[in-house]
C-alpha cells in the first residue's frame, strides 16, 4: 500500500489570510484536529494545529515564567514565543517547516516519518500541492483492510505445515537448537526448545499467522 491508497482527499484548508479564531472556528466545525494553510494558488505553506492554539494570551494559558527565568531567557526566543501567543494572524502561529509526502510513499516509511518526527498527519503533496493527507487514523484504516476474513475452506495438514515453516523463515529470531512443526487435524504442533519466553511467543504467533494465511 501506498500514500495514494489510504490518503484522505477531501481535505478543509485554511487560507493564509485567516485568523486564528477562524482556524478554531473551522477546527470544531469540520471535526478536525489540523489545517493546512495555503497561499493563493493553493500550494501549502505551513499547517495550523490544535496545540498551537492551546497556549494564548485571550484565555489566559500562556506559559509564566519566574523572574529568574525571564532574567536568563533569550531575548529572540522569548520575543518568537509572544508573537506565537498573543499574534492573532495564524502564518504567525502556525507551524512553517512541515514534513510531507509524495503519493506514491509505502506505507512503511510513512510510518517511519511519523515516529522520527513525533507527528500524527502527513500532508501529501503533488508538485508541491496539496493533495491529501495521511493521518495516524488512515494508518488504522489500512489494518483493518488486511483483517481475515472467514475462512473459504480447510486447507490441509501439509499446507498448514508449510505455511507456518515459511513465516519462520522470514524472521531472525528463530530458535539456534533444531525445531520442528506438526500439523494434525488443522491444529500446528510447534517441537523443539528456543531459549526464552519472548522467542516462544514469536513462535506462537508465526504459527497462528501462517495459519491464518491458509484459513
Amino acid at each position: 500500500m501506498r500514500a495514494k491508497d489510504i490518503m484522505t482527499q477531501n481535505i478543509v484548508c485554511l487560507e493564509q489570510t485567516a485568523s486564528i479564531f477562524d482556524a478554531a472556528e473551522l477546527m470544531i466545525g469540520a471535526g478536525v484536529s489540523a489545517l493546512p494553510v495555503v497561499d493563493a494558488k493553493g500550494k501549502m505553506i505551513g499547517i495550523v494545529t490544535e496545540a498551537d492554539l492551546m497556549r494564548r494570551g485571550e484565555i489566559g494559558t500562556t506559559t509564566r515564567e519566574s523572574w529568574l527565568a525571564r532574567l536568563l531567557a533569550d531575548r529572540d526566543a522569548s520575543a518568537r514565543e509572544y508573537v506565537r501567543s498573543h499574534s492573532r494572524r495564524v502564518t504567525e502561529v502556525m507551524t512553517r517547516e512541515v514534513v510531507t509526502a509524495e503519493e506514491d510513499m509505502p506505507l512503511r516509511q510513512l510510518v517511519n516519518l511519523m515516529e522520527k518526527h513525533g507527528i500524527k498527519r502527513i500532508p501529501i503533496v503533488k508538485d508541491a500541492r496539496l493533495v491529501g493527507i495521511v493521518s495516524r487514523a488512515n494508518i488504522l484504516q489500512a489494518l483493518l483492510s488486511r483483517e481475515p476474513g472467514e475462512p473459504m475452506g480447510h486447507p490441509s495438514d501439509e499446507e498448514l505445515r508449510r505455511a507456518v515453516v515459511a513465516e519462520l523463515e522470514r524472521h531472525g529470531w528463530t530458535s539456534n537448537w533444531p525445531t520442528n512443526v506438526f500439523a494434525n487435524s488443522g491444529v500446528v504442533h510447534l517441537w523443539g526448545f528456543v531459549p526464552g519466553d519472548e522467542i516462544r511467543q514469536a513462535y506462537r504467533v508465526a504459527a497462528e499467522n501462517g495459519r491464518a494465511s491458509n484459513g
